[in-house]
C-alpha cells in the first residue's frame, strides 16, 4: 500500500486572528476593523487577522498583522487557541490561530491611528468569573456591533485566559504604563475581572506577591495628596 502525497488532500486555508486589548477609563477594550463584505462573512466588524504564508510561522504571521495593521510592535503577544468549527468562515474551509496582544492605552494611543474603519471598542462580557462564552462589543457611539466569523467567541477565550492568569502571572502589568498608581493597577485588574474590588485587599495582595516595587516617586498636581509610584519589580 502506497501512501498519499500531500497533493491528494485538499488544502484548508490558515489564518491569524488577532484581538489587541487595552483598558481606558476602567473598559477593556478591543481594536476591531470594518469588514468590506459584512454580507458576506456575517458582521460588520472582525479581529484584525490575515493569511499565513507557507513561508511565515505562526507567531511571525500574528507579529506582522500587529505591526501591519496596528502599527504596534514589542508587546505583550500570546497564542490562545485555534479555532477550525466547519463553517466558520463561509467563504471557504479556513482555520485560524488566534493570538491576543496587551498594550498600556498610552503606548496604543501614540501608535494606532482610529479610522472609521479601525475602531476600539468596549468590551462585554455576560458572564462571571472564567464560565467562559461568546462576548460583545459596543461602538464609541453606544449601539452594538455585530461582529463576524466566530470573533465573539475567540474575543471571549481572551478574556477567560486574562481572567485566569492574573493571579498568578504578571500579565495585568501588561496594560500598565512603566511607572504606574496602585487606584491605575486596580482599575485594569478590575476591567479585567468585571467586578470592583475592595482597595485594601488587592493592593495588600499585589505588594505581597513581590512583582511589584515603589519608584519612590509620586504623582503631583491632582486635586488629591500625591499618589506613589510604582514600577514591575526589575
Amino acid at each position: 500500500m502506497t501512501s498519499r502525497g500531500f497533493s491528494e488532500y485538499e488544502q484548508p486555508a490558515l489564518a491569524v486572528d488577532l484581538a489587541l486589548m487595552t483598558v481606558t477609563e476602567g473598559t477593556l477594550k478591543a481594536l476591531v476593523m470594518r469588514r468590506p463584505d459584512a454580507d458576506r462573512v456575517g458582521g460588520l466588524w472582525a479581529l484584525p487577522g490575515g493569511f499565513v504564508h507557507v513561508d511565515v510561522s505562526l507567531e511571525d504571521a500574528a507579529i506582522g498583522v500587529l505591526a501591519n495593521k496596528a502599527h504596534l510592535n514589542g508587546v505583550y503577544l500570546e497564542q490562545v487557541g485555534t479555532f477550525g468549527a466547519l463553517g466558520r468562515d463561509p467563504r471557504g474551509r479556513v482555520v485560524s490561530v488566534a493570538y491576543f496582544a496587551l498594550t498600556p492605552v498610552e503606548t496604543f494611543d501614540d501608535a494606532v491611528c482610529l479610522t472609521a474603519d479601525l475602531e476600539l471598542m468596549e468590551v462585554q462580557v455576560p458572564w462571571d468569573g472564567e464560565t467562559g462564552g461568546p462576548v460583545a462589543v459596543v461602538a464609541q457611539d453606544g449601539k452594538p456591533a455585530q461582529l463576524a466569523f466566530d470573533h465573539a467567541d475567540i474575543l471571549g477565550h481572551v478574556v477567560k485566559r486574562l481572567r485566569g492568569k492574573l493571579n498568578y502571572t504578571t500579565i495585568g502589568l501588561e496594560l500598565l504604563p512603566v511607572r504606574f498608581t496602585l487606584l491605575e493597577a486596580q482599575a485594569v485588574y478590575e476591567a479585567i475581572l468585571g467586578e470592583t474590588l475592595s482597595k485594601p485587599p488587592f493592593r495588600r495582595k499585589l505588594l505581597d506577591r513581590g512583582i511589584i516595587e515603589p519608584t519612590g516617586e509620586f504623582r503631583t498636581g491632582g486635586a488629591y495628596r500625591p499618589a506613589e509610584l510604582y514600577q514591575r519589580k526589575q
